[in-house]
């Protein structure tokens, strides 16, 4: 089954070495994968190679509703580019781009059936933006 592709993108004032060790390891991770403040991440868990499971909770703050999100890599080039494939076999790919002392995020992904694809794109922007702004204040 064919799935629509999204884009979503940020460029983060920090050095791609700095934005990939905050993307890829989970104290970090905790702290911005979320999409909006009544959200949370309160766990995670990167094995950070081809073949190795990633896997963090997402769930609002008061406890109404949460889920797990599981993909799988297939790609990972430190710190370029992550490619991995999520629990229900859609793919997605993040390529980290340097230049001149900032680094661009870039996330490509199939959408889902269920939800709308502006929804998706929103949803996962604004987990990108909080990321975006979760670096540039440390």
């Amino acid at each position: 089954m064919s799935h629509p592709r999204i884009r979503i993108q940020a460029t983060i004032t920090a050095t791609r070495e700095q934005v990939w060790r905050c993307w890829t390891a989970p104290e970090h991770i905790t702290r911005w994968n979320f999409a909006s403040d009544d959200r949370r991440c309160p766990s995670a868990r990167n094995e950070l190679k081809v073949g190795g499971t990633y896997a963090a909770r997402m769930e609002a703050k008061d406890g109404s509703f949460g889920f797990d999100f599981e993909a799988i890599y297939d790609e990972v080039v430190e710190p370029a580019r992550l490619g991995y494939t999520m629990a229900d076999g859609r793919r997605a790919s993040t390529d980290f781009t340097e230049r001149d002392g900032s680094t661009t995020v870039t996330t490509t992904f199939d959408a889902e059936a269920v939800n709308d694809l502006e929804m998706q794109r929103a949803g996962w922007q604004a987990i990108l933006d909080n990321f975006k702004a979760y670096v540039e204040s440390r």
